[in-house]
């Protein structure tokens, strides 16, 4: 008995959740500022909303840049994982600290820049990280933890910032907190986190960074992955873009008029949180013991599945608060099926002294998600209605596509079915 108690816990490497605990902090920052920032900068500050929507906009871009840094800092036996996370760390307090200053567009621009970039160096080193300190069997459970860690730090964050804002009324303050999480996590990386890359032999001698990209790119299994990993992150955008407009402006609630009221949206968000965070490690434990890309597949069965209940929401005469709710419980399912999956796939198909390079450009799979899918989105909610009708159900289909890019990358890995354990 007391030994299956120790295995509702991951047995997992201390170095994993000294990063966990360090991803919380970090996003409990991050949390303070994600709903409140565009509020603050057009309500308090004064600036237009068009303003701010470009420079938010500007973090987008220096994220790419920092990814593609990261890939390379990553692998790079002189830089290595861990200082390009002190770096990431360090660039993303000063974004925060100058965004607490604001008081023009120009530093708005500025800070968002900064901050960016600092989340572009952030991501690919990290994932790297987990990728190194982890063995197989239990890679899963590792992405698992740190995926929980974010969500449960983005989600105190979310609220307390809210708490902090409603007592306070300051709104800079925020930044400053944010600005302080990623202090705490430096000095979390700088004491508690060493350095395996930098014991790994480079790719071969004489070999650029730029050798390391195009290598990359040539390896045929990891290309048609990326296929596969664009469709994900179109879906995930949707969540958070098209979504939100559809529940409050087409879903019929019968006698009340058109739409969701404000709060019962935030009420379904908060419930699919609750969803991803309770169904994290169960869900990974229960996906190791398929392959990676099948365990892929079961997560675009369940995107596909939560397309086709908000499709019912719009054709259902009645009970659509229910539809939406099993459709964001679903979607939370098909979110922790993919985030272990997709970074254990990548670890797999990466060679141990290229992982930075694979990660981002894994990462940069969601620039191009989030570019096509809003403008997809906001593109057919302002068409016909006989369009907004069949528009969740048409994303269903091409989960058809995403399944058959998967089958075959399995079958092309020469994994089996099987318990990993």
């Amino acid at each position: 008995m007391k030994k299956h108690k120790l295995r509702l816990l991951p047995n997992l490497n201390h170095q994993i959740w000294i990063l966990a605990v360090g991803r919380f902090l970090l996003e409990f920052g991050t949390g303070f500022t994600l709903f409140y920032a565009p509020i603050f900068f057009v309500n308090k500050v004064g600036l237009s909303a068009t303003s701010v929507g470009i420079a938010l906009g500007s973090a987008s871009l220096s994220g790419i840049i920092g990814r593609i840094l990261s890939g390379s800092f990553s692998d790079s036996p002189y830089i290595g994982r861990r200082r390009t996370l002190l770096l990431a760390a360090a660039v993303s307090a000063i974004g925060s600290m100058v965004l607490a200053a604001t008081h023009d567009f120009v530093t708005l621009l500025i800070g968002n820049a900064i901050a960016g970039m600092g989340l572009g160096l952030y991501w690919p080193a990290n994932e790297a990280v987990v990728a190194d300190v982890t063995l197989p069997e239990t890679r899963h459970e590792a992405y698992a933890l740190t995926r929980l860690s974010d969500n449960l730090g983005l989600g105190m964050g979310i609220v307390l910032g809210g708490v902090l804002v409603a007592t306070t009324g300051n709104y800079r303050l925020l930044f400053i907190i944010d600005a302080i999480s990623f202090v705490v996590f430096f000095v979390v990386v700088y004491f508690a986190i060493q350095e395996r890359n930098q014991r790994l032999k480079p790719i071969s001698q004489g070999n650029s960074q730029l050798a390391s990209w195009l290598t990359s790119l040539q390896d045929t299994r990891f290309r048609i992955f990326l296929g596969a990993n664009v469709i994900f992150t179109t879906y995930f955008s949707q969540l958070h873009s098209s979504l939100p407009i559809y529940f409050k402006n087409f879903v019929s609630t019968g006698a009340s008029g058109k739409g969701f009221s404000e709060t019962t949206i935030s009420a379904l968000f908060a419930w699919h949180l609750s969803v991803v965070i309770l169904g994290q490690l169960p869900v990974a434990r229960f996906l190791k013991r398929f392959s990676d890309p099948l365990a892929l597949v079961v997560s675009t069965l369940l995107w596909a599945t939560g397309f086709l209940l908000i499709w019912m929401t719009r054709i259902a005469t009645s009970y659509h608060i229910v539809w939406a709710v099993l459709a964001l419980g679903v979607f939370a399912l098909a979110i922790v099926s993919y985030t272990p999956s997709s970074s254990s796939l990548i670890t797999e198909l990466a060679p141990e002294s290229q992982r930075g390079v694979y990660f981002a450009i894994g990462a940069l799979c969601w620039a191009i998600g989030y570019a096509i899918g809003p403008s997809v989105g906001g593109w057919a909610l302002d068409k016909a209605e006989i369009v907004v009708n069949y528009y969740w159900l048409v994303l269903a289909l091409t989960a058809s596509i995403a399944i058959a890019i998967l089958l075959y990358l399995n079958k092309l890995i020469g994994n089996q079915v099987g318990s990993r354990e």
